[in-house]
């Protein structure tokens, strides 16, 4: 490592999500599925204890002011729409939703100086890429150099901060972009069994954007770890289907994480010498990941109070979670060092170690 190489600072950190709450219309879509009057009890008391309170869509009510899978909305048609309609909504949508995630930069973004774009997102393909599309609208410069992260899943988060890094330790004058967008409500399938509608249930809609540079000021970003879990492949899995993507979430996530997360020399890889004080910014992929992650490592429930937070008023938006649970993190002013995490298709898992100095 080049030991001259300046710190990389995430300055500023901003989020958006749609105003359309689809959570208790999909649930009221999801429960007659079940024809068992015994499994639509489990599946009322696994929705009430999901921990979530809102989820968000990109697709508009209906004239009526119903959800999109009211009649008239986007998925009342025979058998869903195919993928070509959803990543058409995809490409119609997307741009905006991260535009306004920008926006909420406010000063903190200035288009004549960024000089890179790193974006993430999993639940739609259009080209030219949704990083080109961003660059032209907000008329940043034909010579910034652009990453697109595609496919990656809930953890493209914490790799697009940690591209930055890497991107502003190798040149000190650049200033990063990073962008997260996720449409996951693109995504429902038709189902009669608990276990898919209940990974539905998860999923909403959301985009955050920041700036990466080796100005001081912010969370300053430090080492990333990954973690691929042995024989985990088929535990999360997106197969690209003629009716969307495809959701594949196995109920053995939240055992496989909490035995991989206890194990001694997993923590010591993973939080080193931060001490039992670390901040921890976890992904919120559902109640269940969450508890699983707490008992692990052994932390009191606070310690994941920003990740909950983020799960009750948003759900799980893919991989711009994380970047939301640090939003909420900054914006209270959390002080110390910590670690985001996001475990996503593998199964994997990706971090990054931040400290968040204190406030003078």
């Amino acid at each position: 490592m080049n030991r001259s190489s300046p710190s990389a600072w995430l300055n500023a950190l901003a989020t958006a999500a749609p105003d359309h709450d689809i959570h208790q219309p999909f649930i009221d879509w999801a429960t007659p599925r079940l024809a068992d009057e015994r499994v639509r009890a489990i599946f009322a008391r696994m929705a009430a204890r999901s921990g979530i309170d809102h989820r968000w869509s990109v697709l508009p009510p209906t004239a009526a002011g119903g959800s999109p899978v009211a009649p008239g909305g986007f998925y009342d048609v025979p058998g869903l729409p195919p993928t070509s309609a959803r990543m058409a909504a995809y490409a119609e949508h997307a741009p905006g939703l991260a535009m306004q995630a920008i926006e909420a930069l406010g000063g903190a973004f200035d288009p004549a100086r960024i000089t890179h774009i790193v974006a993430a997102s999993c639940t739609g393909f259009v080209a030219p890429g949704i990083d080109q599309i961003l660059a032209r609208r907000l008329n940043l410069a034909p010579t910034v150099e652009r990453v697109l992260i595609g496919f990656m899943g809930c953890y493209a988060g914490i790799t697009a901060l940690r591209t930055a890094r890497h991107i502003v330790r190798s040149d000190p004058d650049a200033v990063v972009l990073v962008v997260s967008v996720e449409l996951s409500t693109l995504h429902l399938s038709l189902a009669d069994a608990p276990e898919p509608l209940l990974a539905m249930l998860q999923f909403s809609d959301g985009a955050a954007a920041g700036i990466v540079s080796a100005r001081a000021g912010g969370l300053k970003l430090g080492e990333g770890i990954s973690l691929a879990l042995e024989d985990s492949a088929e535990l999360i899995r997106w197969d690209i289907g003629d009716k969307g993507f495809e959701m594949h979430l196995s109920g053995e996530v939240p055992g496989r994480l909490r035995e991989t997360l206890s194990a001694p020399d997993v923590q010591r890889v993973l939080f080193g010498d931060m001490g039992a004080s670390a901040l921890l910014a976890v992904h919120a992929g559902g109640r269940s990941v969450l508890d699983a992650v707490e008992h692990a490592l052994g932390v009191p429930p606070e310690a994941l109070a920003d990740s909950r937070a983020v799960l009750a008023r948003f759900g799980n938006m893919s991989s711009a979670t994380i970047l939301f649970v640090l939003a909420e993190m900054m914006a209270r002013g959390a002080a110390g060092e910590g670690i985001a995490i996001a475990f996503g298709p593998g199964l994997a898992a990706e971090s990054i170690r931040f400290t968040a100095p204190k406030a003078t």
